[in-house]
């Protein structure tokens, strides 16, 4: 599963992260509206834990704009305050479930697996692009009756652009969203990675190719050169 934290109190942000690890959830963290509202938008979650009060905007705003755009990933808000208004504008909003702090971690995780559930019917079990189907359960990577596993961070790297056909996803969102916000890896860690995925294409087969867009990212492309 993967969970986005978004909260401003940077050890509470942390504790949580480390409750998810020890599920073996992957979760992202970041510490303010703004970048909590652009990782929903732009990332691949299971589930979205926010924080009310944050810097930028407030967690009402976040959960408000992700629905305007559609985007239907479960939100369960969390806030330190016990006001039934509080509950009421953030349920009206589009968030689906609401705890107030402090709270205990088995609460909170059952809460997270209950939300999980109720993403539809189907299960995402693989991306796919042209000719190349990506298992999201294995990590590995298949064209036809070929296949390929992939570490951790080509498999990160590689469901970020399939999880964005034809857009090109720039390095930074690439480096925050796979080594993390507080990593200190460059944009040389990232070309490694696709060197290593586009050698992968080549072992396949494959007629899709990692266009490099210069100075800005990359992005999938069939018969790409």
């Amino acid at each position: 599963m993967r969970v986005l934290i978004v909260e401003d109190e940077v050890r509470l942000a942390e504790a949580l992260a480390q409750i998810m690890g020890e599920q073996k959830y992957v979760a992202d963290v970041v510490h303010n509206g703004t970048d909590g509202l652009e990782y929903a938008l732009h990332g691949d979650y299971d589930v979205v834990v926010l924080d009310v009060m944050l810097p930028g905007l407030n967690g009402f705003d976040v959960v408000r704009e992700m629905r305007s755009t559609k985007l239907a990933t479960p939100v369960l808000m969390l806030t330190a305050r016990d006001e039934i208004t509080d509950k009421v504008t953030g349920l009206d909003c589009g968030a689906d479930d609401y705890m107030t702090k402090p709270f205990a971690p088995e609460e909170l995780l059952a809460r997270i697996r209950a939300l999980s559930r109720r993403q539809g019917d189907v299960v995402l079990e693989e991306l796919t692009f042209a000719d190349l189907t990506l298992n999201l359960s294995t990590y590995d990577l298949w064209r036809g009756a070929k296949s390929v596993h992939l570490g951790y961070k080509e498999f990160e790297v590689l469901k970020i652009l399939m999880s964005n056909p034809g857009l090109v996803v720039p390095k930074e969102d690439l480096i925050t969203k796979v080594w993390g916000v507080e990593s200190s890896a460059e944009d040389n860690n990232v070309e490694a990675y696709i060197s290593f995925l586009r050698k992968k294409f080549f072992f396949l087969g494959s007629a899709v190719g990692i266009n490099t867009q210069r100075k800005v990212g990359y992005k999938l492309e069939e018969n790409a050169t």
